[in-house]
């Protein structure tokens, strides 16, 4: 049991503790409110000495500078490494976020801050952006008084150059455009149709060129190359025939008398199914115009040169001519064992049965 006398003793104890606590706190807060007090005082100290502030850039103020601007070592330090890794000044308000720069010292130096002219942001240029619609209504006004001073007047699509399209309103590039478009073309631009599948060449453009624009006279063959008739020059113009190929077939039609068809091209070495694909269908063949071979009296010389004979095949020919007389069809041909039917097939464009001098035979 705790008699009174104890108990007053334990009250006494804990306030004596409790005020000796209080002391200490008052004790604590009274210190550090006077080192806050003696560092703002220290810097509101420096930095209100009028000789001690001065304009400064901060991209490129240095240690000293710094010290003499109230910085203590350790702020000018950080603040020249911070400035170290990269960072450039652009505006004034840059400083106080910097290491140990508090908001009256900022304060302070604020009017004495100048940033160089090299280091402040550069204004973003601006430029006039036109409309869609006021940029064609440009395009189109500009068109309009070309035209008036080059008005248009008939001229022939096959002829014309890149000058003149360019003088009616054409671009350079869809000038060079339709002449290449008229080049590649086997017989050139040959109608409106086709002049408007150019690329070059709108719907408005059609439409206002379609009461000047000359075209070429058709040529026969629907304007297609007829084969029997066409030089190298015709030739290498249409897709996939190249100079070789041209001057191949021109000699191969030499040999042959002239082609029945268009297939026989394909018979060439030199042409691929790949290129015979392309221009097939830009040729024909008018069969009316090759040469024929009479059997029963052309000298071996001419025989030889035909590609569809064979020595064997002249040969006979030739043994049987002078023992018979000739041949009347090519059934007896056959029957005489000189073409198979496959041959005589292939041949029969080719040869015909003229009738044959009595002296003939004599003069050989």
């Amino acid at each position: 049991m705790i008699d009174k006398q104890q108990a007053t003793g334990a009250v006494v104890l804990i306030a004596m503790i409790l005020a000796i606590t209080a002391i200490i706190i008052l004790a604590d807060r009274n210190k550090s409110g006077e080192v806050e007090r003696a560092v703002i005082s220290h810097h509101a100290v420096e930095l209100s000495k009028p000789d001690s502030l001065f304009a400064f850039d901060p991209n490129t103020v240095s240690y000293e500078q710094l010290l003499a601007l109230g910085f203590d070592k350790h702020t000018a330090v950080s603040f020249l490494k911070y400035r170290a890794r990269g960072k450039v000044f652009e505006i004034a308000e840059e400083v106080a976020l910097c290491y140990g720069v508090t908001d009256s010292m900022f304060a302070a130096l604020r009017p004495y801050i100048t940033i160089g002219e090299q280091y402040r942001p550069k204004p973003r240029q601006s430029y006039p952006v036109d409309s869609t619609k006021q940029l064609r209504r440009k395009q189109w006004e500009a068109k309009r008084a070309q035209r008036e001073r080059f008005p248009f007047e008939p001229f022939r699509i096959d002829t014309v150059g890149i000058a003149y399209l360019q003088s009616i309103g054409f671009t350079y590039r869809q000038a060079e455009g339709v002449i290449n478009y008229r080049e590649d073309g086997v017989e050139g631009i040959r109608c409106m149709a086709e002049l408007a599948d150019c690329w070059a060449v709108t719907p408005q453009m059609a439409d206002s060129l379609a009461r000047y624009v000359i075209f070429p006279e058709p040529k026969p063959y629907g304007g297609k190359v007829e084969i029997n008739s066409a030089d190298s020059a015709t030739l290498v113009k249409l897709r996939g025939i190249g100079p070789k190929t041209a001057a191949a077939i021109v000699m191969y039609r030499k040999l042959l008398g002239g082609y029945v068809s268009i297939e026989q091209i394909s018979e060439l070495r030199c042409v691929t199914s790949e290129n015979f694909a392309l221009f097939s269908k830009e040729i024909c063949c008018d069969s009316c115009v090759f040469s024929k071979i009479d059997i029963n009296f052309a000298p071996a010389s001419e025989l030889e040169l035909h590609p569809y004979m064979t020595r064997k095949a002249i040969n006979r020919i030739i043994q049987l001519r002078k023992s018979k007389g000739g041949w009347k069809s090519f059934e007896e041909i056959v029957n005489d064992d000189i073409f198979t039917k496959e041959q005589a097939a292939s041949l029969a464009p080719y040869l015909h049965f003229g009738t044959i001098p009595l002296d003939f035979f004599e003069n050989k």
